[in-house]
């Protein structure tokens, strides 16, 4: 691990594990979609207390991992950047969690005709996380790939917005009650904002990444 961190093998590994909860997070979370599709709603709801098992996790993962960096010898001008990065990637399973809880509590009708384009952009803004968790990696470990996953992050989040107004489009075609389409939109929107949150992690990452190459 570069110098940014004087640690321990025990942070090394809270940090691995950390960023393996915000991956296992939005596989679950593309699962959870499919379940719901598919009417499986009993295993939906397990994916969602899972999910938030997972959220719970990532935060007192978090807190340790913050109040060691405090502690210990990181280094001071650096401390700042990585507490950021901890936190804003933790908000991204939380968001991830809000959005199946909503589904939980309004379970919205979502016509079989939506299924492809709903799943397309699910597993867009799940692969824009995916990558999200590679280039925070790097930023420990090698930071010269850090760019070539964040310039992923950014595809896929281009890309879910581009087949998540496809999927508007298609909703507000449907014969449906209007009432009806605005609930499927509004869900469709927090789809697509899931790669939104991805990349907005990545725009400060990519700044930090700058810095330390200064």
């Amino acid at each position: 691990m570069p110098l940014i961190l004087k640690t321990t093998r025990f942070i090394e590994a809270q940090l691995d594990t950390f960023l393996d909860i915000v991956s296992d997070s939005a596989m679950t979370f593309q699962l959870a979609m499919d379940d719901y599709l598919q009417g499986r709603l009993e295993q939906f709801e397990e994916r969602l207390t899972q999910m938030r098992d997972n959220e719970h996790r990532a935060d007192d993962l978090r807190v340790s991992i913050e109040r060691f960096l405090y502690e210990r010898t990181l280094i001071p001008e650096n401390r700042g950047d990585v507490l950021a990065i901890l936190e804003n990637t933790d908000e991204v399973i939380d968001n991830m969690k809000d959005s199946l809880t909503q589904f939980s509590i309004e379970m919205p009708e979502i016509p079989s005709e939506l299924n492809d384009l709903w799943m397309q952009t699910t597993k867009a803004s799940v692969a824009a996380v995916e990558q999200l968790v590679y280039a925070v990696r790097s930023f420990f470990r090698d930071l010269a790939a850090v760019n070539n996953y964040i310039h992923k992050v950014y595809f896929f989040e281009h890309e879910a917005d581009n087949i998540g107004e496809k999927l508007r489009r298609l909703i507000f075609s449907m014969d449906i009650e209007l009432s009806h389409k605005s609930q499927l939109r509004f869900f469709a929107i927090h789809i697509e904002k899931i790669s939104d949150y991805a990349q907005a992690v990545c725009d400060r990452l990519s700044i930090y990444t700058i810095k330390r190459q200064l």
